[in-house]
């Protein structure tokens, strides 16, 4: 899935808890989620971050920057929660 293709949109909830919607697409992988969500500067920043750990995928440690994000799971990474939506 090309970066540039993926329709999303990003709502605050409160200070550190987001939604992130996929729009038509059926996932969208962490190190894109991470990027597209100015988390990190680029994709080699992303995944340096996740091979070091402490990125959370559903309350587990997730050390794969390819590990595909669908609707319902959530992502905790530096005090965010990031809610994927369909």
């Amino acid at each position: 899935m090309q970066e540039e293709n993926i329709i999303n949109c990003i709502m605050k909830k409160n200070d550190n808890s987001l939604n992130f919607k996929l729009g038509s697409h059926e996932y969208v992988e962490l190190k894109n989620l991470l990027k597209l969500m100015d988390l990190v500067n680029s994709g080699g920043e992303a995944k340096y971050i996740i091979k070091e750990g402490g990125i959370y995928v559903n309350g587990e440690e997730e050390l794969r920057p390819g590990k595909k994000l669908r609707a319902g799971d959530t992502v905790t990474f530096d005090n965010h929660t990031i809610i994927i939506e369909a």
